[in-house]
Formats: structure tokens, C-alpha cells, sequence
């Protein structure tokens, strides 16, 4: 029996990158056996998506209407399977708030090019998506030096539309990379 992964997306707020990658993920990889959450570094609580945000899902088909914003906290970081952040900030402040989860805790489009490249060079295994994305995990490290620096998303709060539009963008290419890699 498959206990299922949990998959945490980081971003500051809770509010614009995170919120975005929770909802899209299940888009990209529909797998019953996964479940994802979102919370921020600075996160408000209980507060909606914001505007611009919800707005890009909304054209995506995606109801964001009942999402509401948490603070990242040890046991939510502890009970994640893989965690997803936006800046390197948000990376390190995760390791603090909770060391053990440092091993599995990535830069979205970094955890991107960490499954293009192990599928490049058949590293690969297993027999569903958790086991491929674990088998990503365990070959991170190894990898780390072969790939390009890891790269930030950029975050929209208080910023025109077209950086949502950039931040969106950005996060549905990973997601693709990281869907098409472990499918």
C-alpha cells in the first residue's frame, strides 16, 4: 500500500507564488497519492489569494476561492515529503525552522532541472510518481554540481500583473518539467 507524499509549497506571504503552486500542482501531476499545502515564511493567517493570483487561475480553471494563508510552522515543515520554495531565503529560513527537512527542500525550477536531468541520465526508479520524486531527492546532492545555479521566482506582492504573469508563468514550466520527467 502506497502511504502517499506530501508536498509543501513556501513562498513569504502565503499569498501570491505558493498558493499558486498548491493549486497547479494537481493540474500537472494528478495522482491521487499525493496531497499539497502551502504555507509562507512570514504568512499571514487566514488572509485570501491575492487578486492577481487568483485571477491567473481563474483563466486557468482553477477555483481559489476558498484558499486562506498559513504560516509555515516545524511539524508543517517536518510532515512534507518535499518542499517547494521560490528564494533562497525561504530555503535557508525552512532549515532553521525545521533542520531535518533541509535534505528535502528545493527551489521550484531547481527541483525542475533535478528531474530533467536525472531522466536525461536515467537515474529515474520506481514504480509511481512518489518513488520517482523520492529518487530525485536521493540523487540531489550528486547532481547539485552538474546543473545550472538554481534560479529565484520572483515575488509579485504589491507589483504589476505582468510579474504574477511572470511568477505563474515561471511555476507552470516547472511543474511541466518536473510532471514530464517523473510521469
Amino acid at each position: 500500500m502506497v502511504v502517499g507524499m506530501k508536498i509543501l509549497f513556501v513562498c513569504t506571504g502565503n499569498i501570491c507564488r505558493s498558493p499558486m503552486g498548491e493549486l497547479l500542482l494537481s493540474h500537472y501531476i494528478p495522482d491521487a497519492d499525493i496531497s499539497v499545502d502551502s504555507a509562507g515564511t512570514r504568512g499571514l493567517d487566514n488572509h485570501a489569494i491575492d487578486p492577481s493570483s487568483a485571477k491567473l487561475l481563474d483563466q486557468a480553471g482553477i477555483d481559489s476561492s476558498a484558499f486562506r494563508s498559513k504560516r509555515i510552522t516545524p511539524q508543517l515543515a517536518d510532515s512534507a515529503d518535499l518542499i517547494f520554495c521560490f528564494e533562497p531565503h525561504q530555503r535557508q529560513d525552512i532549515a532553521t525552522l525545521a533542520p531535518r527537512a533541509g535534505r528535502r527542500t528545493f527551489l521550484l525550477p531547481d527541483f525542475a532541472n533535478m528531474c530533467a536531468y536525472c531522466a536525461q541520465q536515467g537515474f529515474i526508479t520506481g514504480n509511481n510518481r512518489q518513488e520517482r520524486l523520492e529518487s530525485v531527492i536521493d540523487n540531489a546532492s550528486m547532481i547539485r554540481p552538474m546543473l545550472p545555479a538554481p534560479i529565484s521566482i520572483e515575488d509579485p506582492h504589491r507589483k504589476d500583473f505582468p510579474v504574477f504573469q511572470k511568477a505563474y508563468d515561471q511555476i507552470c514550466q516547472a511543474l511541466s518539467i518536473i510532471a514530464k520527467a517523473t510521469a
